[in-house]
């Protein structure tokens, strides 16, 4: 079986609700608070790759630590190492099943990971 992982910040409503959606289909997943133990730039490298929408979905512009930085969004170098040293900056809730990753927003978009 496929190994997915459920990059989750507990405080975001949109995560939450992505989590929950997740134990009412009764799948086996692992939960990563990235704002515990942020992904280092290695990681976020590979996550962009499988990420559905690339890294127009994987960054937070609406973050006050983004609009400090002078990084272009189109940058991806600057952005993941944006994201690196601000994991705020990572949009969530992103689920990743190891082949193809997408962000929950609106939560129920994790769910087509468990149907493809």
């Amino acid at each position: 079986m496929t190994r997915l992982t459920l990059y989750h910040n507990p405080r975001c409503s949109k995560s939450r609700q992505a989590l929950a959606l997740l134990e009412a289909q009764g799948v086996e997943f692992q939960v990563h608070r990235y704002l515990e133990t942020p992904l280092d730039l290695p990681a976020l490298e590979t996550l962009l790759q499988r990420l559905d929408g690339g890294l127009q979905q994987l960054l937070r512009t609406s973050e006050a630590e983004w609009k400090t930085l002078n990084v272009s969004p189109d940058d991806p170098q600057g952005v993941l190492a944006a994201i690196a040293e601000y994991p705020k900056l990572m949009q969530r809730p992103i689920l990743d099943r190891g082949d193809r990753a997408i962000v929950g927003r609106p939560p129920e978009a994790i769910l087509s990971l468990l149907t493809d």
